[in-house]
């Protein structure tokens, strides 16, 4: 067989393992949205047989012959080329693969589909008691997996690997100390500030189906193609996309508080923007996904914070909201909404803190699941480790287990290692936003024009359409002109809330 005819193969199979993929995310998202409870055992035989399915053919011995045909020919010459891309990316997904038994694979899926229905019930009664023995299993079978791809380093950064591929823990762990120390002194100056904004604007009564709406205008405005997409609500919100022309993203309402459905809604429409903007002719292939989840998450947190929290975006979008709730916000101002929708303050729930405050609560994960993954912290012990973490790192502690070390649905669904990249996709988008507005110029001024295209065309020549080109911080790189840094967040972070705090 030829290099070509070995890539074509290649190809023929990558899509294939890419449609097994949609399978399993369409059942995922409707198990989060509108499965029955009943379902969920079925459901999770339904995820193990998919998971092994998927990683039969993924493993298949031929794959290798195939990649070793095509790594020795002129289709790598280019290591950016399409093919060459592929070709890197399908080797480094089958060595990994090859490595995980498929029994291990199978047992995962089936476990996190089902512990992921304990999770939700767990929450609601706030009992971990209920969820501790599926969170003792997960960690367990994340233990054994880790041990099949680790080459020798920390398990964490086995698991690490799978969403932010080279990122090394001690290399996280430096860059976050890093951030810590500027963060602190600001949380400690704006908690000092004599200036303080009414949240209680955002705790008034701002009805379901309104907001509903609302949130899908905002969404379309920025981008969102709901030809290609649609919301749905659920207890964790998320994006997932299925295929090319159909990205589900997903939130969850609070009839008295503003900000979590909306903000929750911009973050996950970053996701699906990035979804929509892979190149469709790459799809099933590594040049039609996305490169990190450390990537995917700046797309994210840049349209809700950058863009969302911005006073050019509701210049725009105030008045609006004012004729949507008009009994709830007819005698509110401008600037005092958008200083409440700014509110910095120590709080319990990650999705809910602030900008300045959020990086903190990933720093707290980030510790724990790696003292849960080597053994360091007992299952049991993690409702009072994570209190105690809480009240050292923000001076608060949770009054439950909803409050605390349920709060998040990630465990559930065995995502360790995948916190950290929050932090990433923060650093990430103040860079990318910085270099944006280096490049475009008065991009505030557009905001509010509700004008939202000269930025999305310019994240989608940046980032989008490289699909896997290149990893995480060469696409930094790439699209800033230097490497990844932390300083243009604590810039952005510092200049925004002093002139709010008037410090």
């Amino acid at each position: 067989m030829n290099a070509q005819s070995a890539y074509d193969q290649l190809t023929r199979c990558s899509r294939e393992q890419t449609l097994l993929g949609s399978c399993s995310a369409l059942l995922g998202w409707d198990e989060q949205t509108y499965m029955p409870a009943g379902g969920a055992q079925h459901r999770g035989e339904l995820m193990a047989y998919l998971a092994g399915l998927h990683h039969e053919k993924a493993t298949d011995p031929r794959i290798g012959e195939w990649l070793s045909e095509a790594e020795q020919s002129d289709l790598v010459a280019d290591p950016v080329s399409p093919a060459a891309v592929n070709i890197r990316e399908w080797r480094r997904s089958f060595d990994r693969l090859t490595r995980l038994p498929r029994t291990l694979v199978e047992e995962m899926a089936r476990t996190t589909s089902l512990a992921q229905q304990e999770w939700i019930e767990a929450r609601k009664g706030s009992d971990f008691e209920r969820f501790r023995h599926w969170l003792a299993k997960i960690v367990g079978l994340k233990q054994r997996e880790a041990e099949c791809l680790s080459h020798g380093g920390p398990l964490y950064d086995a698991l690490l690997d799978e969403y932010e591929p080279g990122a090394k823990s001690r290399e996280i762990a430096n860059l976050f100390a890093a951030l810590k120390a500027e963060l602190v002194p600001l949380v400690a100056a704006i908690a000092g500030a004599t200036r303080r904004p009414d949240g209680s604007l955002l705790q008034r009564e701002y009805p379901v189906d309104r907001q509903r709406v609302f949130g899908e205008a905002a969404a379309s405005a920025v981008g969102f193609d709901f030809q290609k997409g649609r919301l749905d609500t659920t207890a964790h919100p998320f994006c997932t996309g299925i295929g090319p022309g159909d990205c589900r993203i997903t939130t969850r309402f609070d009839a008295r508080c503003f900000s979590d459905a909306f903000f929750g809604i911009l973050h996950e429409t970053g996701h699906g923007l990035y979804d929509q903007g892979l190149a469709p002719e790459h799809y099933g292939t590594p040049m039609g996904e996305a490169v990190s989840l450390g990537v995917h998450e700046s797309q994210s947190r840049l349209w809700e914070n950058a863009v969302g929290r911005s006073l050019p975006f509701w210049e725009h979008f105030f008045p609006l909201a004012r004729q949507v709730f008009h009994e709830t916000l007819h005698d509110v101002t401008l600037d005092a909404f958008h200083f409440a929708i700014n509110h910095v303050a120590p709080s319990l729930i990650r999705v809910q803190a602030d900008e300045v405050t959020y990086n903190l609560h990933i720093l707290i994960r980030f510790e724990l699941e790696q003292s849960l993954l080597s053994g360091d912290l007992a299952v049991e012990d993690l409702p009072g480790t994570w209190h105690d973490h809480y009240f050292r790192a923000l001076g608060v502690a949770p009054r439950n287990d909803a409050e605390g070390c349920l709060q998040d649905i990630h465990w559930s669904a065995g995502l360790f290692g995948y916190f950290p990249t929050y932090t990433l996709g923060n650093l990430f988008a103040a860079q990318l936003m910085d270099q944006a507005r280096h490049e475009l110029g008065d991009l505030d001024a557009a905001f509010a024009q509700c004008e939202f295209q000269p930025l999305l065309g310019w994240l989608r020549a940046k980032v989008h359409r490289h699909g896997r080109r290149y990893h995480a911080p060469q696409l930094i790189a790439q699209a800033t002109g230097r490497p990844p840094d932390h300083q243009p967040l604590v810039n952005m972070l510092r200049q925004k809330y002093g002139a709010l705090y008037g410090l």
